[in-house]
């Protein structure tokens, strides 16, 4: 015989009454924040300035002043040279990337000003796949180096991504040389190249383009690096050093320039164009200037004409 008996109650779930999406974690700190005040931050955490991940077009709006920018994005796209399968069909991830983004490839496009100077600013999207470059990514990049120097306006590239993309195989190692080839280009028209590097930017992304900038700047924190550490470490069989593969650390072995803040990028973004783009434009003025001199200096010397002379 029981003495006490346990009735079953059947309660029914209630809903909370918070709104959903309001409230996010920080990945370093794990301080709960207010979402809206992490968007007036510039997406960066007030409590240990951790920095966020932004897509592309935010990323374009951050940069550009006013945040006005027009997309010149090809519509070309990948058409999955090798048919290629591994959990799931290649044409699904570009599929499913593209509804997710809004892209047709990791690569956003888009001609703006920086503190009134005129640039093409290319962003990667970490959304699509990583940000993985494939050969629509190095074909974009190509066309947007190419049309800042036929436009002699200096080209901003802001690097976040996993590397070059698997399911292209060696034509997407192929748009290293490529992209390269073309900054090399840029490199002899003297037009600037600034490169910024934020996390992750990795494999043959770092291995290439990321790392040749006229100017390097990287966000604090952000992992930069070709191989992963985990796999280098089970390379040499040695531990790493604290930092390793951080901004920070690469700025102290003279691989960054400089690591900015997000809320002053735009600020030393706009000095760094001025540097880079005054000594240029006096160069072209001078120039201008040296072959109009001579042209009038070639009029000057002109024999006078038979008919003059009989006067």
């Amino acid at each position: 015989m029981s003495w006490f008996k346990k009735e079953k109650t059947s309660l029914a779930p209630q809903k909370s009454r918070m709104p959903e999406g309001l409230w996010t974690r920080c990945r370093e700190c794990s301080e709960v924040l207010y979402k809206k005040e992490i968007v007036r931050n510039a997406s960066v955490c007030p409590k240990c300035n951790y920095h966020m991940g932004l897509s592309s077009r935010e990323r374009a709006r951050t940069i550009l002043d006013d945040g006005r920018f027009e997309e010149l994005n090809s519509r070309i796209r990948s058409m999955d040279p090798l048919r290629f399968t591994d959990t799931k069909r290649y044409r699904d991830r570009l599929e499913a990337g593209k509804k997710l983004t809004g892209l047709d490839d990791a690569l956003l496009v888009v001609r703006g000003r920086v503190s009134g100077i005129d640039v093409i600013l290319a962003a990667m999207e970490y959304g699509f796949i990583g940000g993985s470059m494939g050969v629509v990514v190095g074909e974009n990049i190509t066309r947007a180096i190419e049309l800042a120097l036929d436009e002699r306006v200096p080209i901003i590239i802001v690097s976040r991504s996993g590397g070059a993309r698997m399911q292209e195989g060696t034509m997407s190692l192929m748009q290293m040389a490529k992209i390269s080839a073309a900054l090399a280009r840029l490199d002899e028209a003297r037009v600037p190249y600034v490169s910024i590097l934020t996390d992750p930017t990795t494999g043959g992304v770092t291995a290439s383009f990321a790392m040749l900038g006229d100017i390097n700047l990287a966000e604090p924190k952000a992992l930069i690096g070709f191989a992963g550490p985990r796999v280098i470490e089970q390379t040499i069989r040695q531990p790493l050093p604290e930092g390793f593969q951080r901004s920070e650390y690469l700025l102290e072995h003279g691989m960054l320039d400089m690591i900015v803040e997000r809320q002053h990028l735009r600020e030393t973004l706009g000095k760094v164009l001025r540097f880079l783009t005054e000594p240029v434009l006096r160069r072209e003025k001078s120039s201008v200037i040296a072959s109009r001199n001579i042209s009038l200096a070639q009029q000057a010397e002109v024999p006078e004409e038979a008919g003059d002379v009989r006067r």
